[in-house]
């Protein structure tokens, strides 16, 4: 029944590498790059529909359509429609003769739904505000989503009649809120996210939820239809307790509200069982700390017999994913700088399936990437390779993976790409064993010396990979060796691992970066009077703590970095989030602390020449911080600049030139103190 839709399938023809001329990875490749993500396999197994994103060279921003690709003619691959806006969030009905998706106009985003067989397309919406989060009820005629509903701001005093065609200034923004912007987005305007269904073949979305609490995550259905089992924080107190959620039920038909967990912590990501009988979600008892996995929790329907399964298992999980027998589930995770799927059966045993997830950040190599399951147990995911971005691939239980899409060989098999290695060492600290990464330049060769750069992560809760990264590639191709190192506090590692930052941040991790410097100089090709030293947010404070405690390095950037703990916090979109889980009390109460941990308490020992740089729209690590250092360092007379990226939020890369601009000055600061270097 799937002929018709692909009567103008598109072949790949990707031609020989050898008839043309390779050249190493250059500034605007960065607007030729692609790469899949949110595959969505049919429930027969038969095709993937996924969104494939490049980049607008004209508008400088992202793009995304919907395209589909055949699990066993992978050479059947086109776009979903001829329609050039736009699209995300598809996900296919139960029968899979239906394909509900998300496009975005210049209008707003509305539910769109696609017909398999005759290919055409129908809007099902027209909303206040962007949809997501949609869910096909079991039967196929209703789609559960989230959006929210827009409430009204405070209102303080009554201002006077303007006369007419008086022209005063706009009127005050005005907000009661604990959280009440967000880095990216700005001013969060006042409302509360809810739960609503529509018909599939169209009609009036109906809210089921109400309230002001936000429902967000993602929605599962019960068998019957009867029930939308989700996650939500409808706790009285719930703006001051945010670190909590439990797993709550609405009644689809009266709208009653049933709360099925109970207990300190985040329970989120339900997903019922397809014979009904089980709910599986995520989620941890709160020690507040720094850092804790989320573990696989399992009950039954009604919320009784709560029992962990994943408790062997010392890594978060995410995504999980029932098979269809409701034997097991698949879910992923990160481990040792990888991002893996694998299967769990309800005693707990985790078996493997692949290591190559991710590929969807293309900025720098975090980890990243989705998969999804059909009824027969095939996963489409999007996989990652060092020298490619995502394509989609399909694997089964002990099999090897299969990969459909080739979407950046028209560009990257003509390019000359920095070879990615992996590397292990011993911290000096404790003699743990520490993981990082090396990007040689095109055309290395061991018998000559390089420059280091030295390239620090942020999170710091996150981890590094053996990911494709535009970053990493262009200055592998300026001819830098560079390393990037998962110290303590990175994820993937273990709980304990990561916890190791809570009261110490900065801590010994800059010994692990250090230790991490001497193993690969210890290699002999690294110019020692030629170390360079970067990274961006963590890794900005990584790097001002590092210039802070040596004079190693010939030359530092420092980007959208933390400087004082005290000022950061009290300004910053996440504000609320810091006290206790990071350092003792809020910096009133612990000031000597916050100080202590603060790079700008070493900024008197500072000699490196030092870059710094930040996004002038920047909530989560506000431009004042980048100021605070680059006056300082100013008033010392050290040698510095400070670059302020008009209309960049804190990912900076999410505009491919603001990319392109971080790169390009981040070069030319180190290469103007190269030996050598005939610059002033």
């Amino acid at each position: 029944m799937y002929k018709s839709i692909f009567s103008l399938a598109l072949v790949l023809f990707f031609g020989s590498a050898a008839a043309q001329t390779s050249q190493n990875f250059e500034y605007l490749d960065i607007f030729q790059l692609e790469y899949a993500e949110d595959p969505q396999i049919s429930p027969n197994g038969e095709y993937v529909v996924y969104r494939r994103t490049g980049f607008d060279i004209m508008k400088d921003k992202p793009k995304g359509n919907l395209w589909i690709v055949g699990v066993e003619e992978p050479e059947i691959h086109h776009k979903l429609s001829a329609r050039e806006v736009n699209e995300n969030n598809a996900r296919w009905s139960p029968a899979g003769d239906r394909i509900a998706f998300v496009s975005s106009t210049d209008e707003g985003s509305e539910i769109y739904l696609y017909w398999t067989e005759t290919g055409a397309i129908a809007r099902l919406t027209q909303l206040e505000n962007s949809p997501s989060s949609l869910e096909w009820s079991p039967d196929g005629k209703s789609i559960a989503f989230t959006m929210k509903v827009n409430a009204k701001a405070p209102v303080i005093a009554k201002m006077p009649e303007k006369p007419e065609k008086a022209e005063w200034a706009k009127a005050p923004r005005i907000t009661d809120r604990l959280k009440h912007e967000a880095d990216g987005s700005g001013y969060i305007k006042p409302g509360f996210t809810h739960i609503f269904t529509i018909p599939a073949e169209g009609g009036t979305a109906r809210q089921l939820t109400s309230g002001d609490f936000n429902h967000s995550g993602n929605l599962s259905w019960s068998s019957d239809g009867s029930k939308i089992f989700f996650s939500a924080n409808r706790n009285e107190d719930w703006e001051y307790d945010f670190r909590n959620s439990e797993i709550y039920s609405v009644d689809v038909q009266n709208g009653n509200i049933d709360q099925l967990t109970e207990r300190s912590g985040p329970d989120y990501s339900p997903v019922v069982s397809p014979n009904g009988k089980y709910i599986a979600y995520l989620g941890f008892e709160d020690k507040v700390q720094t850092y804790q996995t989320d573990k696989l929790q399992l009950m039954n329907i009604d919320g009784s017999g709560n029992k962990l399964i994943s408790g062997g298992l010392d890594r978060s999980v995410s995504d999980p994913v029932w098979d269809a027998k409701s034997k097991g589930l698949y879910f992923k995770y990160n481990d040792l700088g990888v991002t893996k799927i694998a299967y769990i059966d309800l005693k707990g045993k985790v078996t493997d399936i692949t290591t190559d997830v991710g590929g969807t950040t293309l900025g720098r190599p975090y980890a990243s990437g989705s998969y999804n399951v059909s009824n027969g147990g095939e996963i489409a995911y999007t996989m990652s390779k060092p020298d490619r971005p995502a394509d989609v691939a399909v694997i089964e239980k002990d099999d090897k993976p299969k990969i459909l899409t080739g979407v950046n060989e028209d560009l990257l098999a003509y390019r000359n790409l920095g070879k990615v290695e992996e590397i292990w060492y011993k911290s000096s600290v404790d003699q743990r064993d520490i993981q990082g990464w090396i990007v040689y330049p095109p055309d290395f060769d061991e018998t000559e010396e390089y420059p280091l750069l030295v390239e620090n992560h942020g999170g710091p809760i996150l981890n590094y990979g053996p990911h494709f990264s535009a970053e990493i590639q262009l200055y592998a191709s300026q001819g830098y060796v560079v390393f990037y190192p998962n110290p303590r506090g990175s994820t993937s590692y273990g709980e304990e691992f990561g916890n190791l930052l809570y009261n110490n941040y900065p801590g010994e991790d800059y010994n692990d970066v250090m230790d991490g410097v001497d193993a690969v100089i210890g290699k002999g090709f690294i110019n020692t009077d030629e170390l360079f030293v970067t990274g961006g947010s963590a890794g900005g404070i990584m790097t001002a703590w590092i210039i802070g405690k040596t004079d190693r390095f010939t030359a530092a950037v420092v980007a959208k970095p933390v400087v004082n703990w005290i000022s950061k916090t009290l300004v910053a979109d996440n504000y609320f989030g810091y006290a206790e889980s990071r350092y003792p009390g809020q910096p009133w109460e612990n000031f000597e602390g916050y100080w202590k941990f603060s790079p700008l308490s070493l900024v008197g020992n500072v000699e490196t020449p030092t870059m710094v740089m930040v996004g002038m729209d920047d909530l989560r690590t506000p431009p004042s911080e980048a100021k605070q250092l680059y006056h300082a360092l100013k008033l010392r007379k050290v040698e510095t600049v400070l670059v302020e990226i008009p209309e960049a939020s804190h990912g900076i890369a999410a505009r491919p030139s603001n990319l392109i601009t971080k790169v390009a000055h981040t070069l030319a600061w180190f290469e103007k103190y190269r030996s050598g270097s005939n610059q002033d």
